[in-house]
């Protein structure tokens, strides 16, 4: 099958190339990367694919603009970095959804969704979906986390986080305080409800806010380490995953 990569940034798209050419979810003869919305109009008006992989913003435009060129009838992953809103969006009007940065089972999981339900893709509904995100403007974040300590419920503003860490099967908060607490959640599924202008999913164990790093040592263009503050107790160093390495350093360009 044939699939399309419409991804402004060299690095995500050689990325989820890689990973495309590698997988046994699906046979891909042939893979097309766009970096525009006028690249992606131009090959679509003359060009089909069996599936598109797609980011929201980019670099000329979003891709809402793709849809009012033209029609595009392949079923559509899209490719994000948006909030928890545009999650919720996406679930229910497309095939799937990738959160940037994702792992390689997040993208395979995706093409075996995509294998069972690509018959019920409907271009009118993913339009939907993009105008329904572009235009909302409200607050939808996750602004506070309950958690039991003893006999007591404490509610903890996200403003005094400064980690979430996993730990096997437990998801564990860390206050600017130094408290700790055991939290009902997953890592993968939290990520989803915080404010990306302040958190940052560093790596599998790591979600860090802002203002918990204090100095970011650059070992080699492959390896980069957080130094964090001394209330996040683990002595092992915390390292940014390869693939994040970009996205993080405009994280903090931000």
């Amino acid at each position: 099958m044939k699939i399309a990569i419409v991804e402004d940034e060299h690095l995500a798209s050689s990325y989820l190339k890689s990973i495309l050419e590698k997988q046994e979810v699906i046979a891909v003869s042939k893979i097309t990367i766009l970096k525009s919305v006028k690249e992606a109009v131009a090959f679509f008006k003359e060009q089909t694919t069996d599936l598109v992989f797609m980011d929201i913003h980019l670099g000329d435009g979003k891709s809402l603009d793709i849809f009012e060129e033209i029609s595009i009838p392949s079923p559509i992953i899209f490719v994000t970095a948006y909030d928890t809103y545009a999650i919720k969006v996406f679930k229910h009007f497309t095939i799937d959804y990738l959160l940037k940065p994702f792992e390689e089972e997040e993208l395979v999981s995706a093409l075996s969704k995509y294998k069972k339900i690509k018959g019920s893709f409907n271009l009118n509904q993913t339009v939907q979906s993009l105008d329904l995100i572009e235009n909302k403007n409200i607050d939808s974040y996750q602004k506070r986390f309950l958690v039991n300590h003893g006999y007591k419920f404490i509610s903890i503003n996200d403003s005094d986080i400064s980690c979430f860490m996993g730990s096997g099967k437990h998801l564990f908060i860390y206050t600017s305080n130094g408290n700790s607490y055991l939290y009902n959640d997953t890592i993968k599924d939290v990520i989803n409800k915080l404010n990306p202008e302040f958190f940052f999913k560093v790596n599998r164990k790591y979600i860090l806010h802002v203002s918990a790093i204090k100095e970011v040592i650059r070992h080699t263009s492959q390896k980069v380490e957080i130094k964090v503050i001394d209330t996040i107790n683990d002595d092992n160093p915390i390292l940014v995953s390869k693939n994040k390495i970009t996205n993080f350093k405009k994280w903090l360009d931000k």
